[in-house]
């Protein structure tokens, strides 16, 4: 028997871990640069960023776990649906699940007899992976979905808020930036070893992306320091 494993099996976990150490890192990075560039007190950079670690962590396994959650709905629903079908109309699901392989290019006779085979085992998960392509690999898992997120979050926050603490003053900015850049890149390196993807792509992404939403939030930083003063 020869097994495989893919990457497409870790994509539900990867994405979410991915995203949210990608935001917890940006997200703090920036506001503790926005405030900063406000013109506030170390005491007060530190509060915000703490602040910004919980919110954001709880906003994201939330956010994760309700969309995840209505993704779920809707295939319970469509798996719902197919299993009425079964049993009103059988031999018409026979025929459904047959033109399907003959779509892919399956002989029509042989495409018969599988669709029968498949069937006649577990007709409602031949009809849910063929024909809605819902599987075992991408079925939705919001708490799985959630606790990545959460998690994934303050771990990539905990990152510029420590440099954001140890670093002196007038070294702020130079530090966070610097330590939240090289921190994306070795991100965007994990991600696409893990997603045997091509990693200077993922790298030069992630990076670009994130300067830009630093240099965003630095300069509404300054902006609002000034005009609030």
């Amino acid at each position: 028997m020869h097994l495989e494993l893919h990457s497409i099996e870790r994509v539900g976990w990867l994405r979410a871990a991915v995203l949210g150490a990608n935001d917890g890192i940006v997200s703090t990075a920036s506001l503790v640069l926005g405030i900063a560039s406000a013109g506030s007190s170390s005491s007060g950079i530190l509060l915000a960023g703490i602040a910004g670690l919980v919110a954001g962590a709880m906003s994201m396994a939330t956010g994760e776990y309700v969309s995840v959650s209505s993704q779920t709905d809707t295939e319970n629903a469509a798996l719902a649906q197919e299993k009425k079908e079964l049993m009103a109309d059988y031999e018409g699901e026979v025929n459904e699940l047959t033109s399907l392989y003959i779509q892919r290019g399956v002989e029509p006779d042989l495409a018969h007899k599988v669709a029968l085979q498949l069937m006649e085992k577990d007709a409602l998960d031949a009809h849910s992976r063929e024909e809605l392509g819902i599987t075992e690999t991408n079925a939705a898992q919001p708490l799985q979905a959630a606790i990545f997120s959460a998690g994934s979050f303050s771990a990539g926050a905990v990152l510029p808020l420590i440099v954001a603490w140890l670093a002196p003053p007038a070294l702020v900015f130079p530090f966070v930036i610097l330590s939240t850049l090289v921190s994306l890149t070795f991100l965007g390196y994990i991600s696409s070893v893990v997603g045997k993807a091509s990693p200077l792509k993922a790298m030069l992404r992630i990076t670009f992306w994130s300067a830009m939403a630093m240099a965003l939030s630095m300069g509404a930083g300054a902006l609002a320091g000034q005009v609030l003063a």
